[in-house]
C-alpha cells in the first residue's frame, strides 16, 4: 500500500477568489487592530491630502495607520521590514488587504503625519478607558533611557564643528577650483558668509532653552553639512543663554532685597564667558544628550511614563535631561491631560516614584492638589540618610513609608511600571528609537505605549471572550 499524503500542488490555480477572513481565526490581533482603528479619529491624517481627488491615488491612511500600529505591536519598525513583512506575512496581507507599500511611503508617512501618530496615543487611551481598564487610585511615574538613533561617537565640540564646517568648505572650494578654473576664485560657499539668526533669547536656565526647543520641534537636517551649522548654532545659543542667565543673576545680587528688607549683600565675582561654547553637541541627533545609565553612559533619551496598577501608559513623555529630578510635575500634568482628554474623571489618590524624583517644590504641590506622595528620600542601598537629608518632610516621608499601608503601597511600584520598561524593551524588542529629533522621538515614544496599551486591551478582551 503506497504512502499516503496530503496534495502539495503548487501550480494549482484557485478557481474562487479567496476571502481574507479565511486566512486568520477570529480573535487574531490583526482583527483587534483593525477593529480598533475604526474607532480612532483618523481626521487629522485625512486633513492633509487634497479634497479634490487631484494627483495620484495615495494609500488610506486608515491602512497605513493600522499597518503601523500592527507592526509597532510585533515589534517591527523597520519600513523596510514591514514592507517584507506586506508580502510574506499572511496577518500584514491582511492589514494592508494585499497592497504592498513601498517603505518609502512607510517612512513619508510616518514622517508627515507626526503630530496625528503621536495622538494616536490619546485615542487608545480613550479605548481602555471606556473598557473599564483606566483606574487612577495608585499611579507610578518612571523613566528609561533608550538609545537615539545616534552614537555617542558623533559627538563634537564648538571647534571641532568649526574646523569641520570650514574643512568641508575648502574642499568643496578646490572641486570648484578644478571644474570652474578662476570663474569663481577661492570663496567661500554662500551658506558661510552669514551665520544663521537668533529668532529669540530667553533670560532663563538651560531647562528654559530646552523647553523652548520642545515647542519649536526643529527637524534634524537629513545633510550633514546643515547638521554642522545647526550644531554650531545651537552651542552659540546654550552660551547666550548662559551668558544672559549670569548677567541677570549679577543684577538680581546687586539691587534684589531679603524678605526683610535688607540688600542681598555684595554682587558675586564678575562673570568672563569663554571665548567659544564650552558644551558639545552630537551631530547625529542634535537633541539627543549622553544620558546616564545603571552601565555607564548612552546617547539617548529620557522616556518617562506614568500608569496604572493594571499597567495601563497613561502619559508618555520624552525629556533631554538625564535625572529624573524635576520630571514628577511635568509628567503628572501630562497624565491629568490624558485623563481629562479621554473623559476621566478621577484624580488619583496616590502617586509613587523612585528616590530620584524627590522634589519639595513640585511633591508640596501635588500634595496641595490633594494627591498623595510616595517617594522615599533614600535610595535602596543606603543604611543612612544622606547628609542634610534629615528632619521635616524627609523624616516624615520615612515614617509613613514604615508603616504598613504606606510600605505596602510603595512596593507596587515595580511591579506597576518595570514589566512595561521590560516587555517593551526586552519581549518587544524596542530598546532604541528609529527617528530623529525630540518631536518625531517623542511621536515614536507615544506610538510604542500606544501599542502597549492595545495589547493590554487586546488580552483582556480575550480573556472576557473566554468561555
Amino acid at each position: 500500500m503506497p504512502q499516503n499524503f496530503l496534495s502539495c500542488e503548487r501550480e494549482q490555480v484557485l478557481l474562487m477568489p479567496p476571502s481574507l477572513r479565511d486566512w486568520l481565526p477570529e480573535n487574531h490581533l490583526a482583527w483587534f487592530v483593525l477593529a480598533s482603528v475604526d474607532q480612532l479619529d483618523l481626521e487629522a491624517f485625512y486633513t492633509s491630502y487634497r479634497s479634490d481627488g487631484h494627483g495620484r491615488a495615495a494609500h488610506d491612511p486608515a491602512m497605513m495607520v493600522a499597518l503601523l500600529v500592527y507592526a509597532y505591536a510585533r515589534g517591527q519598525r523597520s519600513s523596510r521590514g514591514i514592507e517584507r513583512a506586506c508580502i510574506e506575512d499572511i496577518a500584514f496581507r491582511v492589514i494592508a488587504a494585499n497592497q504592498v507599500p513601498d517603505h518609502a511611503t512607510i517612512a513619508r508617512f510616518r514622517q508627515r503625519h507626526e503630530n496625528a501618530i503621536a495622538a494616536l496615543f490619546s485615542g487608545v487611551l480613550g479605548l481602555c478607558a471606556r473598557a473599564g481598564m483606566v483606574e487612577v487610585g495608585v499611579i507610578a511615574i518612571d523613566g528609561t533611557k533608550m538609545h537615539a538613533n545616534a552614537s555617542q561617537h558623533a559627538t563634537r565640540d564648538y571647534d571641532s564643528i568649526a574646523r569641520q564646517i570650514l574643512g568641508e568648505a575648502d574642499t568643496v572650494d578646490r572641486e570648484e577650483d578644478e571644474r570652474y578654473g578662476h570663474k569663481r576664485g577661492d570663496e567661500l560657499p554662500p551658506e558661510l558668509a552669514s551665520r544663521e539668526g537668533r529668532d529669540r533669547w530667553l533670560r532663563g536656565a538651560k531647562r528654559d532653552l530646552d523647553e523652548r526647543r520642545a515647542v519649536e520641534a526643529r527637524p534634524i537636517p537629513h545633510s550633514r553639512q546643515e547638521r554642522l551649522k545647526e550644531g554650531k548654532r545651537r552651542l552659540e545659543e546654550e552660551l547666550a543663554v548662559e551668558c544672559a542667565a549670569n548677567t541677570a543673576y549679577e543684577d538680581y545680587r546687586t539691587t534684589g532685597r531679603q524678605k526683610n528688607g535688607r540688600r542681598l549683600g555684595a554682587p558675586p565675582k564678575p562673570y568672563t564667558p569663554p571665548a567659544t561654547p564650552a558644551g558639545k553637541i552630537n551631530l547625529t541627533d542634535l537633541d539627543s544628550r549622553n544620558v546616564k545609565t545603571r552601565g555607564g553612559y548612552m546617547q539617548g533619551y529620557n522616556a518617562q511614563a506614568a500608569v496604572t496598577a493594571n499597567q495601563i501608559v497613561i502619559a508618555a513623555e520624552i525629556f533631554v535631561s538625564s535625572p529624573d529630578f524635576g520630571l514628577l510635575g511635568p509628567v503628572l500634568d501630562a497624565t491629568l491631560s490624558e485623563l481629562e482628554a479621554v473623559g476621566v474623571t478621577d484624580i488619583p489618590d496616590v502617586l509613587v516614584a523612585d528616590t530620584g524624583y524627590w522634589h519639595h517644590v513640585q511633591m508640596q504641590q501635588i500634595a496641595n492638589d490633594g494627591i498623595q506622595v510616595l517617594i522615599p528620600p533614600d535610595a535602596g542601598n543606603r543604611t543612612s540618610p544622606r547628609p542634610g537629608w534629615d528632619g521635616g518632610r524627609y523624616a516624615f516621608m520615612r515614617r509613613v513609608l514604615d508603616t504598613q499601608l504606606g510600605g505596602d503601597l510603595y512596593r507596587k511600584r515595580k511591579g506597576m511600571i518595570e514589566p512595561v520598561f521590560g516587555n517593551t524593551k526586552f519581549n518587544r524588542g524596542i530598546d532604541r528609537f528609529q527617528r530623529r529629533g525630540r518631536s518625531a522621538v517623542r511621536s515614536e515614544w507615544r506610538l510604542i505605549t500606544a501599542t502597549h496599551n492595545l495589547l493590554k486591551l487586546h488580552t483582556n478582551q480575550l480573556a472576557i471572550a473566554a468561555p
